[in-house]
């Protein structure tokens, strides 16, 4: 199972450690903040124990107004089911009933400036993009027109060759040869490096390239959505490829189904400049265009009229 340490959690949001110092190798594998509200009042029915803890004005404000011993037993009947760690925003005070509780059960108890919708906000997406079910696969991610695309096919077939001439055209690099896949949500699937081929270019007869280096900042791009699967196909001389109208495939990822295409490889053929006419093609069709339809609306206009 994928997880973060509060550790992770300190040094990436600047985090200040109030409580459990010695705790911060727990563990977080949920990608959702939660905010304690009836469990205060004692209903811990639907408490989500392994989610981290977060305690805005709200929260803090009501637990001020009750007496010494009344918020000692509020906070302890959430505190006794150790969750990961409470995080307290917008810099609030007065905290010493709560850091005396954290630090008898071990909790980390951190603090940040923040204020509460804009930290929670954050906070969220960067569990979500670090705890998000993850596969690898053999290919190139690219950002084409703002459109995350996969490149695959076959080893040798062109398809770095053909991110480089993406590249001198202006589009962005995501990850060459090892291609990490993120599910972010039921819909959504990102496209990333795995680190150490960040911002590298595999050539072959050439050898590796940093592209940054050669194309600039803007030729790199960490993560994108991916939108379009596109597969690299040997030239099959007995296949027919005029077709007008094309059936609408998919590749699942993950459980998310990406639009795919096929263009076949041959000598002379623009794969970059048909890799960018299916990133335009695509936007035309989710505006719900449908060149095909208008074509043949247009034959069967003239074939009324004669």
């Amino acid at each position: 199972m994928k997880y973060i340490t509060i550790e992770n959690l300190v040094k990436t949001f600047s985090l200040e450690v109030l409580a459990g110092e010695k705790n911060l190798d727990k563990k977080v594998t949920k990608a959702r903040t939660y905010r304690p509200g009836l469990e205060f009042t004692g209903y811990f029915e639907y408490f989500p124990q392994e989610n981290i803890q977060i305690l805005g004005r709200k929260e803090v404000t009501y637990l001020h107004q009750f007496s010494h011993e009344e918020r000692r037993k509020r906070i302890g009947n959430v505190v006794k089911y150790h969750p990961p760690c409470f995080i307290v925003t917008s810099g609030q005070e007065g905290l010493q009933y709560l850091t005396q509780y954290c630090n008898e059960e071990g909790i980390p108890l951190l603090r940040t400036e923040e204020p509460s919708s804009e930290f929670i906000d954050k906070l969220n997406g960067y569990l979500t993009n670090k705890l998000a079910p993850e596969v690898t696969i053999h290919g190139v991610c690219m950002n084409v027109y703002g459109l995350g695309i996969l490149i695959r096919g076959s080893s040798g077939i062109g398809k770095s060759e053909t991110a480089h001439t993406l590249l001198g055209k202006g589009h962005r690099l995501i990850a060459d040869d090892v291609v990490v896949l993120k599910k972010i949500n039921s819909k959504t699937i990102i496209g990333t490096h795995n680190e150490v081929n960040k911002e590298f270019l595999a050539l072959r007869s050439i050898g590796l390239l940093n592209i940054v280096r050669m194309f600039g900042r803007k030729s790199f791009q960490e993560e994108t959505r991916i939108a379009l699967d596109i597969e690299l196909m040997k030239w099959e001389e007995k296949e027919l490829h005029n077709d007008l109208i094309l059936e609408p495939k998919y590749t699942e990822y993950l459980g998310v189904k990406v639009p795919h295409v096929e263009i076949q490889v041959q000598p002379g053929r623009d794969i970059a400049g048909l890799i960018e006419a299916a990133a335009n093609n695509w936007y035309l069709t989710n505006q719900g265009y449908s060149a095909a339809d208008e074509f043949f609306s247009r034959i069967e206009k003239k074939m009324n009229n004669a």
